[in-house]
């Protein structure tokens, strides 16, 4: 475990190594980038062996000692940080390998691979981090890298845009963040994170102070997991690779803000109300999405509305006291998304489309393409066997036990739209007749197959992990939190099957056999239909917000700055020291006959002077 930094810093040096040099190196210098993180990949199982040996450690060094204040730097490794590990590990060289195949026509193919791979650095670095401020560090690191990513095709205005977009609207939680751990600090004295959750956990921190610091800090994992109301920016990231949005959606940056509420969870329990407003804004994340999903015609925008719908589950396990129920959605999720949008990927190099309307039948020409969707998308809707119906139950247990029926019946209600919009946009894409204008469609090469087909497996069997299947193995949700224990519920698992049933045989009626036609459902909702193309209005909203208060403000602030600050305060300041040296000057004329009158009259001056002093005695 101690060897556990290297993973982070081998990727950060390969970044390093083929960013510099720049086109000075030849394209083949980026293969530094997969080979890194395969070499994490491999450091990843001794890390693992080491633990499953010895337990949770913790390796840490002083960096800053100033008198009290003492800043320690480290990494601390226990089953939370090993299932990341592995996670960001294995999805990153998958989609790294594909990358290679899918990003070769590129001009800035190796450009790419560096900021891939500082990519994939700072989410590993901000997994193992000990303490507040270095998980800062990482997280900013974090979100800089999405936005030269989701910028990649910089010339377009629509992908600078959606960069800036993704850039912003995250800032805005992680100023929260900020606040929040600075507020931890100024009451512990620390920024470890096992000495505030112990503090935390013994009620050394006042209530008003924890619940105030914990909620700034769910805001900033609100702003990085795309939840309500920050949730705008993630749709728009699909502007970037789709390799891009494969690594962002599946194992960095939106799971991030899980990652960190689980990390902090003790500290999360110990707050008043706090997990509670997080079940609440998880479930209606998951809602909203879910509909929007229903509705986009673009098949990567129906996928981003996926991730923040299964975020939204995750959050919404978290805030039912489901640590270990969230990261197994989230492995889960990892991988099926992950080949999702690879798969997505595939479509667009086999057609050059993406607009599920202008696609279909594409299971004729891309057989293994389509396999790999179908596994995706069935898993993800929640039917058995399949990963997805594993974590899904979980999830429901945990609402079913800690939130009663009401949360229960709007997360079944999330279940099924999310059994129906995976229908549909499996059917309109793989299924029915094959159009003419796709008749040249062809599957993917090898190297972008294999990564798709190895998340497919992992799709398939990773679901088993949730039982307890050995020895002193108790299920994944005991090895997260030892306090959690695979529940199985035969009503609830019967009632989420036959759930995820429905959806996808409404699906299946409805975009396929044809017996309910869509545009029946349009026309008799138009008020709906529009509601929800237009995405709640709330872009609009926020544009508007943007162009009639903040940029109002912002050109006050300038013209004040401007008028106030600069000209009078700054500028104002030296010119009237200018212009009395100016003035004052004007006496220094050099003439003898000048100076003498001066003296004169000052003489005089002094005379009246004592003369009046001596009257008025």
């Amino acid at each position: 475990m101690e060897l556990a930094w290297l993973i982070p810093a081998l990727s950060a040096c390969a970044a390093v190594f083929i960013a510099v040099p720049g086109r000075a190196l030849p394209r083949w210098v980026a293969v530094l980038a997969p080979l890194a993180i395969l070499a994490g990949f491999v450091l990843f199982w001794v890390v693992l062996a080491d633990f499953l040996d010895n337990g949770a450690k913790a390796f840490s060094i002083t960096w800053l000692e100033a008198g009290s204040l003492k800043l320690v730097w480290g990494t601390f490794v226990d089953p939370l940080a090993v299932v990341m590990l592995g996670i960001v590990t294995f999805i990153a060289f998958g989609i790294q390998v594909y990358s290679w195949a899918y990003m070769k026509h590129e001009a800035r193919f190796t450009w790419f691979f560096a900021v891939n791979a500082l990519f994939a650095a700072a989410m590993l670095a901000l997994v193992l981090a000990d303490n507040l401020l270095f998980l800062y560090i990482a997280w900013e690191l974090v979100g800089l890298c999405s936005y030269l990513l989701i910028g990649f095709y910089f010339e377009r205005r629509s992908a600078a845009e959606a960069a800036k977009k993704a850039f912003v609207t995250t800032r805005i939680g992680d100023v929260g963040l900020l606040i929040g751990v600075l507020l931890l600090f100024n009451a512990t004295g620390t920024f470890n994170i096992g000495e505030i959750i112990h503090l935390a956990e013994t009620g050394a921190i006042s209530g008003t102070t924890l619940t105030a610091s914990m909620l700034l800090i769910f805001a900033g994992a609100a702003g990085k997991s795309a939840q309500v109301p920050f949730h705008v920016w993630l749709p728009d990231a699909m502007e970037g690779p789709t390799p891009v949005s494969a690594l962002i959606h599946a194992a960095t940056m939106v799971v991030a803000g899980v990652y960190l509420v689980a990390r902090l969870f003790p500290a999360f329990e110990a707050a008043s109300g706090a997990l509670l407003l997080i079940a609440i804004v998880g479930l209606i994340t998951v809602l909203i999405s879910a509909f929007l999903a229903l509705v986009m015609t673009d098949l990567k925008r129906v996928l981003a509305y996926s991730t923040i719908s299964h975020l939204g589950f995750m959050m919404l396990a978290l805030g039912t006291f489901g640590v270990g129920a969230a990261i197994f959605h989230l492995l889960v999720h990892a991988f099926a998304k992950a080949m999702l949008f690879l798969s997505a990927g595939s479509v667009s190099h086999g057609t050059n489309k993406l607009d599920i309307r202008e696609l279909g039948g594409l299971r004729k020409r891309m057989p293994w393409t389509t396999l790999c969707f179908l596994l995706g998308a069935l898993s993800l809707a929640g039917l058995p066997p399949l990963s997805g119906f594993f974590s899904k139950d979980e999830m429901l247990v945990g609402v079913w036990h800690s939130r009663g029926a009401v949360f229960l019946f709007f997360t079944l209600v999330a279940a099924f739209l999310s059994a129906l919009y995976m229908a549909r946009v499996t059917l309109l894409t793989f299924f029915g007749p094959l159009k003419h204008e796709n008749e040249h469609a062809h599957e993917s090469p090898p190297a972008m197959l294999a990564p798709m087909l190895a998340f497919g497996v992992m799709t398939v069997v990773v679901g088993f992990l949730a039982l307890p299947l050995a020895g002193d193995f108790k299920g994944f949700a005991h090895f997260i939190m030892p306090d959690e224990e695979f529940h199985f519920k035969i009503w609830l698992a019967t009632l989420s099957s036959a759930v995820a049933a429905a959806g996808l045989a409404l699906g299946w009626l409805m975009y396929s056999r044809g017996a309910i036609a869509p545009s029946v459902v349009r026309d008799r909702a138009p008020a709906l239909q529009r509601l929800l193309e237009n995405k709640y209005y709330m872009d609009a909203g926020y544009q508007w917000v943007i162009d009639h208060v903040v940029l109002v403000a912002g050109r006050f602030v300038a013209l004040f700055d401007r008028v106030v600050v600069n000209d009078t305060a700054v500028n104002g300041t030296g010119a009237s020291v200018v212009a009395s040296g100016t003035r004052l000057r004007q006496h220094v004329t050099g003439l003898v006959a000048n100076y003498a009158l001066a003296m004169a009259v000052g003489a005089v001056a002094v005379a009246v002077a004592i003369w009046a002093v001596a009257l008025a005695r």
